[in-house]
């Protein structure tokens, strides 16, 4: 279940219609309480755990913000580092200077 605003919603609803028609639950929040849950017809919210469906109950009750999943925004360095330890690697450069 993801969490989405109104404005976002605004933008995106051809999109997040055609989640909620896969399968996808969704929760529409107004700064930042959730006012409406989206998903298809005749679906059953419920959730595996009971701490899943307490946290759900929570969150269309506006009392916890459902948080998305955070695309990293530093990718993978592409340097590599050498094999040693730091004192085998200082002296092989020392002697590379000599």
């Amino acid at each position: 279940m993801r969490a989405i605003g109104v404005r976002e919603l605004k933008a995106h609803l051809s999109q997040v219609l055609r989640d909620v028609q896969a399968g996808e639950d969704v929760l529409v929040t107004d700064r930042g309480r959730v006012i409406a849950e989206l998903r298809r017809p005749g679906a059953v919210a419920e959730a595996a755990t009971p701490s899943e469906r307490a946290l759900s109950r929570m969150a269309a009750g506006g009392h916890l913000r459902v948080g998305e999943p955070q695309i990293n925004p530093y990718p993978l360095s592409p340097v590599t580092s050498f094999r040693g330890n730091a004192l085998e690697l200082l002296d092989e450069i020392r002697e590379e200077r000599l």
